[in-house]
């Protein structure tokens, strides 16, 4: 499926500073940026930088002087999605994953699994394998966490999210993430454009490791699971930051938007079928 993607973020600089953004769609083996455009308005130096630990494209924008900024990314994205059949699945041992995906079990700044083990195993972890496991954390956390525009900071984490019980997409992807890891089932931080999430804006769901492949999996559904557009993938939030901003620069407008290319044809998978309950839900 072919997406146009589009973001336009406004700043304002009072003085020299520095901008790191991560907007930039992936290229992976699954999605391909056919097209792309990049501009900063008026011109400033910028330089994608390459990272050790993932493929995230981050762009460092040097500002020379105060003034307002608009930072304007377009592409147009070729993606392939697809629903896999886990009716036979059964659990990779420990000592057959990949060694890529091990520091994807470790507590993180904000998914601090290790204090929600006892939640995770008394919850799910009579279930019958991993992903049974992931399908049930997905929906529970829909249904005891409620999704509350400005309930949450930059600091709420998961064991936060679980005491407050409500938050937006980063929270219910840290959450999603720590249970995860708290049952011995490595999870990452998703990040990404995402159609048909009204209002349009960048979105947070995760990803968890189950026979040997990354599954998208989104406890707000707000959106279809194959409606999104790769930005970046990390430990959690710290590793895939839409914006850092280093000086007295601060941001001032964010528009974002997701749409289907002309010619391509569309239809919404909202969840993976639960196996647990035998029962899909849409």
């Amino acid at each position: 499926m072919k997406f146009k993607v589009s973001a336009e973020l406004g700043y304002q600089a009072k003085s020299e500073g520095t901008i790191i953004l991560n907007i930039h769609a992936l290229n992976t083996d699954r999605q391909k940026v056919l097209e792309e455009t990049f501009t900063i308005t008026p011109q400033q130096n910028s330089k994608e930088l390459n990272t050790v630990t993932t493929d995230n494209r981050f762009i460092r924008i040097d500002i020379k002087e105060p003034g307002d900024y608009i930072v304007n990314y377009q592409a147009l994205v070729n993606n392939y999605f697809e629903v896999h059949n886990y009716k036979e699945y059964t659990d990779t041992s420990m000592s057959d994953l990949d060694p890529s995906v091990l520091t994807y079990l470790n507590p993180s700044r904000y998914c601090q699994s290790d204090k929600l083990y006892r939640l995770a195993e008394n919850e799910f972890g009579s279930l019958a394998n991993n992903y049974n496991k992931v399908v049930a954390v997905t929906k529970w956390i829909h249904n005891h966490v409620e999704y509350l525009s400005g309930s949450s900071t930059s600091e709420t984490s998961a064991y936060d999210t679980v005491a407050q019980q409500a938050g937006v997409c980063r929270d219910f992807a840290h959450l999603g993430i720590a249970l995860c890891r708290a049952l011995t089932i490595p999870a990452r931080y998703f990040t990404g454009y995402s159609h048909m999430l009204i209002p349009q804006d960048f979105h947070a769901c995760f990803e968890a490791y189950i026979g040997g492949k990354w599954l998208l999996f989104d406890a707000t559904r707000l959106s279809p699971l194959n409606g999104f557009v790769k930005i970046a993938t990390g430990r959690d939030a710290a590793d895939a930051s839409i914006a850092s901003m280093f000086g007295d620069v601060a941001n001032t407008s964010i528009k974002v938007d997701s749409q289907i290319a002309e010619g391509t044809d569309f239809k919404p998978v909202y969840h993976y079928p639960s196996i647990y309950d035998g029962v899909t839900y849409l």
